[in-house]
């Protein structure tokens, strides 16, 4: 299932979840020795630090409760670090579960249709989303959101993500699909080759995921 909260009640701090799938099951997509570092380190140093920086957190500031919603909800007021290690957290999350093996193709149903009607053709879709992964200055990430119903392809810096509360995300939405596009995604196998990174990650998308995310978000933003 898509992830929506990652909070133990009972013990108050945020963890790492694990892998849905082998570090070497991407392969040769996404090499073995990315992942594991990617997901065991990098991932990991963001859940240890979200969790440092919201113990001196009040409260109040999050309506009492230590989510995701509430932590984007109210981003304005926190600090650099609950941002940066919140928004690091939750990105990477959704974008395990964004990829599987043996993944790839095309999505089928609603968002399929959705794709086809937004951007002309699938084919379409896929040449805007690796324009906007290629044209992200520094490090970042590439995001299909429904926005008001419909989808948008959009970038955010750093670790910021649309779900944000912040001014400077001028494109705020339902993430549906995400793609990593840090340095630290890619350079070991492609070095500094974004765009072999592009094109080798639609061969492990999970179009599954990404589109019970889309029928969630409809049905949400529909009511």
């Amino acid at each position: 299932d898509p992830p929506t909260r990652f909070l133990q009640d009972e013990e108050d701090f945020f963890f790492l979840p694990e892998l849905p799938y082998a570090h070497k099951a991407l392969e040769p997509h996404i090499d073995t020795l990315t992942m594991e570092i990617h997901h065991g380190k990098h991932h990991q140093g963001y859940v240890n630090k979200l969790n440092k920086a919201l113990k001196p957190i009040d409260a109040s500031l999050l309506e009492g409760y230590k989510t995701f919603s509430s932590i984007f909800k109210h981003i304005q007021k926190l600090p650099t670090a609950v941002r940066n290690n919140a928004g690091g957290h939750y990105n990477h999350t959704l974008f395990w579960t964004f990829m599987k093996p043996d993944g790839g193709g095309e999505p089928k149903g609603p968002l399929a249709d959705a794709i086809n009607s937004t951007f002309g053709s699938f084919a379409e879709f896929k040449i805007q989303f690796a324009a906007a992964a290629k044209k992200r200055f520094g490090s970042g990430w590439v995001w299909l959101v429904v926005n008001d119903q419909k989808l948008v392809i959009t970038s955010t810096p750093n670790q910021d993500n649309p779900l944000m509360q912040l001014d400077s995300i001028k494109v705020k939405g339902t993430p549906i699909l995400a793609l990593d596009v840090w340095e630290h995604a890619y350079y070991l196998k492609n070095q500094n080759r974004r765009g072999d990174y592009v094109k080798a990650w639609w061969n492990v998308v999970n179009w599954t995921t990404s589109a019970d995310m889309y029928n969630s978000a409809i049905s949400t933003s529909g009511k």
